[in-house]
């Protein structure tokens, strides 16, 4: 891995959080996380570059400080659950003291980001080359710049032309780069209406199916969902981290519609923590 290259930006560290929370504001995030500015650099300080991954690890600081990025921006928090104590005992006491030795600021987008108009479950829909994307469960209304949007739970939308089911686990693999599914014995002919959620979402199953939709995909679902719903839909579980890879995309989107100049970059660590073999 060599040091990129850039045009250099000036936009300050405190100019990106804030193309990052009108777009997806922290009142969106459900009550249990943990999304937002996690280190922190002096507010006026200049950004040199922001590496986007889904997961903050050891080796994701050690690809910043080579690729010249003194933010990182990721989708799960580094700070998840309270802690009492910073030691070298775990990667995550470990990767905070790294990032902030090399003066380096780390934010997460999560469960705001899932819930943003726009966001991860918008840009899933998106590489399915679904149509019409509509929440699967509203939310409240907030405010983007000059205009109100609606925040929201999954989604639902439509295939330009309905699909067997097998017609339609092939592009699943496809698209998300899977080896193989885990999906229920379903009795569904052919795939039309598709919900979706990102990351572990099996709670939305009886919304999509009060919906309409024929299949519901997600990150992950856990073998007793599994049960009970043959009749009614096809379950696709395709890894918390296959479904959620695109969000990198929404991120760089964001960062660089504020400012074309800013070095964003793609994390090319692998932060998977489920191995296939």
């Amino acid at each position: 891995m060599t040091t990129d290259t850039f045009q250099v930006s000036y936009m300050k560290v405190k100019d990106i959080l804030g193309a990052l929370e009108e777009f997806a504001p922290l009142a969106l995030q459900d009550g249990y996380d943990n999304a937002g500015l996690q280190i922190g650099l002096a507010e006026d300080a200049e950004a040199t570059g922001a590496l986007l991954c889904l997961d903050v690890t050891e080796d994701v600081v050690d690809e910043a400080v080579l690729r010249g990025c003194n933010l990182i921006v990721s989708h799960h928090p580094l700070l998840f659950r309270p802690l009492k104590s910073i030691t070298f005992d775990d990667y995550v006491g470990r990767t905070i003291v790294k990032a902030i030795q090399h003066g380096i600021a780390v934010y997460a987008a999560h469960t705001n980001l899932d819930s943003a108009q726009g966001g991860v479950n918008f840009k899933i829909a998106e590489k399915l080359g679904l149509v019409a994307p509509q929440w699967l469960s509203p939310k409240e209304a907030y405010l983007r710049g000059m205009a109100y949007v609606t925040a929201g739970e999954g989604v639902i939308a439509t295939l330009p032309t309905s699909l067997s089911e097998r017609e339609f686990m092939e592009r699943v693999k496809e698209v998300f780069g899977l080896k193989s599914l885990r999906v229920n014995y379903a009795q569904k002919k052919t795939i039309s209406r598709v919900a979706l959620c990102g990351g572990s979402g099996a709670s939305l199953i009886p919304k999509a199916i009060e919906k309409g939709a024929d299949a519901f995909l997600t990150g992950e679902i856990g073998y007793h969902r599994f049960f009970g719903y043959e009749k009614d839909i096809l379950l696709l579980e395709i890894g918390h981290y296959e479904s959620e890879q695109y969000t990198l995309e929404v991120l760089r989107d964001v960062l660089l519609k504020k400012d074309p100049t800013l070095p964003t970059l793609f994390s090319k660590t692998r932060t998977n923590p489920i191995n296939y073999l």
